[in-house]
């Protein structure tokens, strides 16, 4: 494929689309990559599809499996998401809205239909404030993962067409990528973060999730489009 082009693991959420908008704006034809994985927040696959849509992605792809027939997640099991949390909290252990092996399973469906499409670029969302909790959000893992691919493809070993795996938000709290974001015209309101929507769609407000978003927002100085009184709560 000779014009520019990235896979991008993209699940509607506030980071993901924010390296959606970058992505684009550097000037690479997308192809947007989302799952459907039997988590408890769907919501953010409309989100998913109406952002890539409105964005004119060349191919928005959802792939459908279930990670509900292994549990091990407050995301995929009878396990309650965790609300009301102090923001000392979070991310001084693995939390229970650890997915097992989420973004290896993910990166590898990414580096399947990259080899395909003859890409050999992948982006994804992972950032400051997840790699402080979430394992497979660090730096040492996504190098890892890039080192594995150009082991394990014909394009990386017969070929000599590396895969680089463009982490553009690694290093970025929430506040500065919703500053990047705004500055790329991305409109948050499509997207969807929340852990544990309540019935009608909204977000719960009171998840890790919504707390760091709400946070990142105030810092950035810009309104939540998603924020109300019923829906946001503060906390210290």
């Amino acid at each position: 494929m000779s014009i520019k082009s990235a896979v991008v693991l993209f699940s509607g959420g506030l980071d993901s689309t924010t390296v959606l908008a970058w992505a684009l704006r550097e000037g690479y034809a997308c192809y947007a990559l989302s799952f459907d994985y039997g988590q408890r927040h769907r919501q953010e696959l409309d989100c998913a599809r109406e952002i890539a849509a409105a964005f004119g992605v060349v191919r928005h792809a959802v792939v459908e499996f279930d990670l509900k027939q292994f549990g091990g997640s407050a995301l995929t099991d009878e396990i309650e998401v965790p609300k009301s949390k102090s923001a000392e909290g979070i991310g001084t252990d693995i939390p229970v809205t650890y997915v097992p092996a989420r973004n290896t399973i993910f990166l590898s469906f990414a580096l399947a239909w990259a080899e395909t499409l003859q890409i050999t670029e992948i982006f994804i969302g992972v950032n400051a404030m997840d790699y402080s909790g979430y394992p497979d959000c660090r730096p040492a893992f996504i190098h890892a993962f890039e080192q594995m691919a150009n082991l394990a493809t014909k394009a990386g070993v017969q070929e000599f067409k590396p895969f680089r795996i463009q982490a553009p938000l690694m290093h970025l709290g929430k506040a500065e990528i919703i500053r990047l974001g705004t500055s790329l015209g991305v409109d948050y309101g499509q997207t969807m973060s929340c852990y544990d929507p309540i019935a009608d769609g909204r977000p719960c407000g009171q998840c890790d999730a919504c707390w760091l978003r709400a946070k990142g927002f105030s810092e950035a100085g810009v309104v939540d489009p998603l924020a109300s009184s019923e829906s946001v709560i503060t906390r210290r």
